[in-house]
């Protein structure tokens, strides 16, 4: 697939996933100029005409979803038997990635992202649309940290069609609920019980049913209880643990009623792990059951005062009705609780003791706390990317170094965390400024460049690269690439050129693929001017195509003229002969003498010439005789 454009419109440029049922190429939009992914799916499924009904028209469903946490889907089509989803290129990585490098991950990490899954599940349920295959695989975080969802479609058209191939069980076994592994009918309530599996991988690191083979875990799936998360990671809060619990129910009817459930019990989860200082307090987050029940007064006083003031109203939290004392107590809460922020935050008021803030700045962190505290000073760390400034020492801090402040005021130090990583991309296959793209969209750069011949890769392609993938490099790093230089030429055995004239060797050259190189002039008297004397390489020498030959060129001799006496006994034949001298020089070939004679009569002529001098004597134009002078 790669180089092939489909619908004139978009060029595959490299394969960046795939699974089952589809692969995944990142492709460049030529109308729109832009980077799409494309999933196209595999031949063997083509043939069944129900299934790619299904699949275009799930697909199609899946493109009228619009919500931050979905890829958008921009386009359906066919090309030469080829069916392809054009849709949103996401640069970053999947869950699965960052479960695997991270796990468990950080409890509030965890509900954040689950409640960015669901959030885009409770979308894609109001428009009818069941994802069926919710699992880390599937599930995109960008380098913003932003969830999108994507496979949607594709999956719903499988499960739709079979949930059997040859006896082998279709989907990912590991994350499918009971009713799909039964082959049964699937809703909402399914994804439900995907997405409890991948909160439960989230924060232990590992899925609840492994087995030797997609059978046993799906029968597990049926039968068995998953390993309580709390065992496996002992900071999950029981609240989180009771939400896991619930999604993953083998009873449908007994899970969630619906995605919005969950996520309202995903919300009170985030409420709780929020510290006590920095918790929102609203109507929609504080949980009504810590509240003492209100009991509105029946004294007819207060209800002739309420029917005299209809403008006014009761506050209610949670569809309860709150008394004007509970309000104020809230109010009083809310105040004490900024008080004892600002307590935490700025040391104590009271105190007339000062403090010179100290300068930490690109002091490891533990060196940094210990200044701190001995100042008298309170520490709150956080941590940050940064290339420049190794892991674990300090880039900034708030307050800035020399600032007065009262003792146990609270310093902020940021610590960095190092440069930001990133997965090295696979570069081998992409033309030049394709490669040089990528290696920018990774946040990396673009290091030294060679050419080399290869046999097996199109001129300007990448045949390798330093670091290769999936090398985890410090982003920034720069990414050394090697190009093609196309096929190897040829190897020439070059002939020998000396004693020819420079002039007449050109075609025989162009022949051999190799190219004139420098000439140089010599005097010579051996040869004519313009006759090569030398050259270099010399002959025999293997070279190969395109190369270039230096050659040295007799040149002539001012004044050096040969001469020579010639002398001839016309032979006996007829009465009447034909005799010619003819001389071959530096300046060429030419009739000295030409007569007509009687045999035995005796002929002597001077001849000279320049250089390398012939002379060839023919009776009757027949050579008689010839020297060189």
């Amino acid at each position: 697939m790669l180089n092939r454009t489909l619908d004139n419109r978009y060029t595959i440029l490299e394969r960046v996933g795939g699974g089952g049922m589809a692969d995944v190429y990142r492709a460049h939009d030529k109308l729109l100029d832009r980077s799409v992914a494309v999933k196209v799916l595999r031949s063997q499924f083509t043939d069944d005409e129900e299934f790619v009904s299904r699949f275009r028209r799930e697909a199609q469903a899946a493109a009228k979803l619009s919500h931050p946490n979905i890829v958008n889907i921009y386009d359906v089509g066919l090309d030469e038997q080829a069916y392809y989803i054009i849709m949103e290129y996401i640069s970053g990585e999947t869950l699965k990635d960052k479960i695997d490098r991270e796990a468990p991950l950080p409890v509030e990490t965890a509900v954040r992202v689950a409640m960015e899954i669901a959030e885009a599940l409770e979308h894609a349920h109001q428009n009818n649309l069941v994802h069926c295959d919710i699992k880390p695989h599937n599930i995109l975080v960008t380098r913003s940290g932003r969830i999108k969802v994507t496979d949607f479609g594709i999956a719903r058209a499988v499960t739709s069609s079979t949930m059997t191939n040859s006896g082998t069980i279709i989907g990912s076994v590991h994350y499918f609920s009971p009713e799909q592994a039964k082959g049964t009918s699937v809703g909402a309530k399914s994804d439900i019980y995907s997405l409890g599996v991948v909160l439960y991988e989230m924060l232990t690191g590992q899925v609840p049913f492994t087995g030797e083979s997609p059978i046993s875990i799906a029968l597990k799936h049926l039968q068995e209880e998953p390993k309580p998360p709390r065992e496996l990671n002992p900071d999950i809060p029981p609240l989180i643990e009771a939400i896991i619990a619930k999604a993953m129910h083998k009873n449908p009817a007994d899970r969630f009623a619906d995605i919005g459930e969950m996520i309202a019990d995903l919300k009170l989860a985030q409420n709780y792990l929020r510290d006590d200082h920095t918790r929102r307090l609203s109507n929609n987050d504080f949980p009504t059951q810590i509240l003492p029940p209100v009991t509105p007064s029946l004294n007819q006083d207060s209800v002739n005062h309420t029917d005299q003031t209809p403008n006014r109203t009761t506050p209610r939290l949670n569809g309860a009705k709150i008394s004007k004392p509970w309000l104020w107590g809230l109010l009083l809460f809310v105040l004490f609780t900024s008080a004892l922020a600002a307590f935490l935050a700025f040391g104590k008021f009271w105190s007339l003791n000062e403090v010179t803030v100290p300068d930490v700045v690109g002091k490891q962190v533990d060196t940094a706390r210990n200044i701190l505290i001995s100042n008298n000073l309170r520490v709150s760390v956080s941590e940050a990317y940064n290339e420049k400034v190794p892991a674990g020492y300090v880039i900034s801090q708030q307050p800035e170094a020399g600032t007065t402040v009262k003792e146990q005021r609270t310093i902020t130090i940021i610590v960095s965390k190092g440069g930001e990583i990133t997965v090295v991309p696979d570069l081998r296959g992409l033309n030049r400024r394709d490669a040089e793209l990528q290696i920018k969209n990774s946040g990396l750069k673009l290091g030294r460049v060679d050419e080399q011949f290869s046999d097996d890769a199109p001129p300007n392609t990448v045949i390798n690269q330093n670091p290769r993938p999936p090398a985890q490099v410090t982003k920034g790093t720069a990414i050394d690439i090697v190009i093609s230089k196309g096929t190897s030429p040829k190897k020439v055995v070059l002939p020998d050129f000396q004693g020819s004239l420079l002039s007449t060797i050109a075609a025989q050259l162009e022949s051999l693929k190799l190219k004139q190189g420098k000439i140089t002039e010599v005097p010579n008297d051996k040869y004519p001017p313009g006759t090569i004397v030398s050259q270099n390489p010399p002959p025999s020498s293997e070279v190969t195509e395109g190369s270039s030959i230096d050659f040295s060129v007799a040149k002539g001799v001012p004044g050096a003229v040969k001469r020579a006496v010639v002398q001839i006994t016309v032979p006996d034949g007829p009465s009447r002969q034909s005799l010619q001298i003819v001389v071959t020089d530096a300046n060429g070939r030419r009739v000295a003498y030409e007569g007509t004679h009687k045999p035995g009569e005796r002929i002597e002529k001077t001849v000279e010439g320049a250089g390398q001098v012939r002379v060839q004597v023919y009776i009757n134009e027949k050579l008689l005789q010839e020297q060189t002078i």
